[in-house]
Parts: structure tokens; sequence; C-alpha cells
């Protein structure tokens, strides 16, 4: 599942105008903390931000992101809830500093990079959610990107009428949108209710 939820973030970035280096093809017989980076991203056209940018990025925050560290957890049955992160603590590996500056080598003296979490999803409430994202800027994460996001972006920019030779993830989905299996988002302003015999 890891390759593929890697693919799918990869994709994502490259769709949005992002240089995407995958950190290491292979798996290594002895696993170091440095293994746990995915990505290292660039984005040569990126925007000044006004302000503090948000923890949880949308698609439309990447414009303001020059480079970052990208980790992926495709753990698409979790939700990173306070209680999974503070017994996992090998998701917080890639900010450890050793790990870090030798990653941020990779971008050179242009600054450091962002390290930015993919993860499927955080809790629905908002107070776990809050724990959650002070668990995670307490260890060092700067943002978090949520897989629905990503999927929803995809979806959203693959056109039906389109060939993506080069992308077999964006060919799968252009056919899927080809045979109406993904709907265009719809603003329901009135429900109809049934009716009554």
């Amino acid at each position: 599942m890891a390759a593929v939820s890697e693919t799918i973030t990869r994709e994502y970035f490259e769709l949005n105008g992002f240089l995407v280096r995958q950190h290491r093809k292979h798996i290594p017989r002895t696993r170091t903390g440095e293994d746990d980076i995915d990505f290292f991203v660039f984005n040569p056209q990126a925007e000044t931000r006004e302000g503090v940018p948000p923890f949880v990025l949308e698609t439309r925050d990447l414009r303001f992101i020059e480079r970052a560290i990208v980790v992926v957890k495709g753990w698409h049955t979790e939700t990173f809830g306070s209680g999974l992160l503070a017994a996992t603590p090998k998701i917080f590996r890639f900010v450890e500093p050793k790990v870090f500056l030798r990653a941020a080598r990779a971008f050179g003296q242009d600054g450091m990079p962002l390290k930015v979490l993919v993860v499927p999803a955080l809790p629905q409430s908002q107070e776990a959610r809050d724990q959650s994202v002070a668990l995670l800027r307490s260890k060092g994460v700067d943002a978090v990107i949520l897989f629905r996001s990503i999927l929803a972006n995809l979806i959203e920019r693959t056109e039906v009428n389109r060939n993506y030779q080069q992308s077999d993830l964006l060919q799968v989905i252009r056919i899927f949108k080809n045979y109406d299996f993904f709907k265009e988002p719809q603003l329901e302003l009135f429900k109809t209710r049934a009716r009554r015999r």
C-alpha cells in the first residue's frame, strides 16, 4: 500500500507544478531514520504568503510552499488521533535533527524546507483534532496534507478528453470519469422529500 500512496502523492505534487525527487528507490537491508523521508519537493514558482500558513494544507496553499520534505503515511484505515500518534513514535523520525538536517542538505543553503506529513485523516471532533495538531506541532511537523484533499484534486484536475500516457494513475482516473464513476460535486439547495401515498 505504501507504493500506491506514494505514487498518488507524487502525482499530486507534480500536477501542482512541483519538481519531485524521491529520496530512495530501493529498500535497504538495514533501515535508518533517514529512510522515512519519501520525497523532496520544490516549487520553482512559489509565491510569497502574507501571514501564517495553515497547519492543515489544502491544494490552494501549495502555491506558497517553495520546498518541503514529505513523508507519506498511507494507513488508510487509521485516523491520526493523539492516541495513535503517541503510540507510534516512528512517525516522527524524519523530524529528528540529525535526519532532518541531513535531508535538508539536498536543498542547499537557500533556506530550510517545510516538514510535511501526508495522512489519511485527522479526528472529526474539534477537541480531538486540536489535540492531534498540537502533538504534531510539538514534535516538529510543520504541516499536514490529508489524502482526501489529494484525491479530490487529482480527480478534479483529470480531464476525460486528455490522454495521460505518462501516468497510469491519471489514466485510470480518466477512465473512471469517462464511465461516470466519479460525479461532479453538486450543491443541494433544495432536497426533495419522498412523497407520501
